[in-house]
Parts: structure tokens; C-alpha cells; sequence
């Protein structure tokens, strides 16, 4: 079994930090990308970020120079620092791996619950 538990999110002001984390656990040989989407109401999931098991990064355009995404590998961790925020950022942000389990060739594609962002004064 792998899980990927997200927490951090919450209510914060526009202009206002926020960071959120994604924890992975379970029986993990390796993961590859890891990467934040979001969903908000009525729209479809959207790319936010993504980080390569080396760091390298990706940005949807609407967030470059206000998040920023990073990753623990020891901790088997993936960080969205969130500046600047708007009130368009409010969204379910779901964490998102590629992890190759334990005994397994191949790897697969996991998602966190959700945890949820509002972005309010």
C-alpha cells in the first residue's frame, strides 16, 4: 500500500503564505515526479507544479514567481510554498506521485485526498 497525505491547507487573506505538504508512506522502492495540481470549483484539475527526483522544476504560468515547490527525499515529502496569494488560487489541491513500489518493475501514478486552499478577506 502507498498513501500520500497532504496537509497545511486553510484560510489565508489575499496577498497572504500559505505552504502545504504531501507526506508519501507505504512500501516505496523510488519515486519519480512529484507535483501539486488543483481543482476549483466547476473547472477541470489543473497542473500547479512538479518537481523531478533531481529538482528540477515545472510552473503553470498563473503561479510562476509566487509558489514555489520543493522536496524532501528522505523524507519522501513535496512542499508548495504559496506567496501572493489571489483570491483565483482557491482550489482542492491534490499532491501527485509516480512511485514504484517495493517488488514492482514499474511504477504507478498516486494521489493525495485533497486538502483545501481559500484565498479570502
Amino acid at each position: 500500500q502507498v498513501q500520500l497525505v497532504e496537509s497545511g491547507g486553510g484560510l489565508v487573506q489575499p496577498g497572504g503564505s500559505l505552504r502545504v505538504s504531501c507526506a508519501a508512506s507505504g512500501s516505496i522502492a523510488s519515486i519519480n515526479d512529484m507535483g501539486w495540481y488543483r481543482q476549483a470549483p466547476g473547472k477541470q484539475r489543473e497542473l500547479v507544479a512538479t518537481i523531478s527526483s533531481g529538482g528540477t522544476t515545472n510552473y503553470a504560468d498563473s503561479v510562476k514567481g509566487r509558489f514555489t515547490i520543493s522536496r524532501d527525499n528522505a523524507k519522501k515529502t513535496v512542499y508548495l510554498q504559496m506567496n501572493s496569494l489571489k483570491p483565483e488560487d482557491t482550489a482542492v489541491y491534490y499532491c501527485n506521485a509516480d512511485i514504484r513500489r517495493q517488488g514492482r518493475w514499474s511504477s504507478n501514478d498516486y494521489w493525495g485526498q485533497g486538502t483545501q486552499v481559500t484565498v479570502s478577506s
